[in-house]
């Protein structure tokens, strides 16, 4: 009787362990998306500008609100505007570490490979199942590394974008500056 309540027991824990096993190893599969990490954006370069010709201080304000005006006709960059966005540096990672996904893959792989191989063979059944989950793992891997790397590159373009819009403003009002008699740095 008591070697009969052992073999139920084991049973059934095998059959829960197969839920667990599948579930682990399928969670290897899906990949979180990637984290973005935001880097704070260095300091917005400022425009000084010197009165060369003697202008007054409110000459000074006119000239440089007219030029202001001029620019943002020009570039379609208004710097002024509470919804202007600095560019800001970005660093994309993948959700899980590298390798985590190998891993789970390998564990829950050797766990279900050990279950299938039966009490005779479950060394056997382990490493194959782990061999297996580790390849289906490092293919998670590779995917989640990819989407990041992906994710980044838009990141990367769209903060180019943004920082030749911003040159482009303030070459625009520099050039104004310049022409109506200021030095421009």
């Amino acid at each position: 009787m008591k070697l009969l309540h052992f073999s139920l027991k084991s049973l059934v824990g095998a059959r829960l362990a197969a839920p667990v096993a599948v579930t682990v190893l399928l969670a290897a599969c899906v990949a979180p998306p990637p984290r973005a990490v935001r880097v704070p954006a260095p300091p917005p370069q400022r425009v000084f500008v010197y009165p060369a010709n003697g202008q007054s201080a409110e000459q000074t304000d006119r000239d440089r609100y007219e030029c202001h005006v001029w620019a943002v006709q020009q570039t379609g960059v208004d710097p002024s505007r509470a919804d202007a966005s600095a560019y800001e540096r970005v660093v994309v990672q993948p959700a899980n570490p590298p390798g985590s996904g190998t891993v789970a893959g390998l564990v829950g792989g050797a766990i279900i490979g050990s279950i299938i191989g039966g009490p005779r063979n479950a060394g056997a059944g382990a490493i194959i199942g782990g061999a297996t989950g580790a390849v289906i793992g490092s293919a998670s891997d590779a995917n989640a590394q990819a989407q990041a790397q992906q994710t980044q590159q838009q990141i990367n373009q769209s903060a180019a974008a943004g920082r030749a819009r911003a040159d482009s403003y303030r070459r625009a009002i520099g050039a104004c500056l310049q022409g109506r008699g200021y030095t421009v740095t």
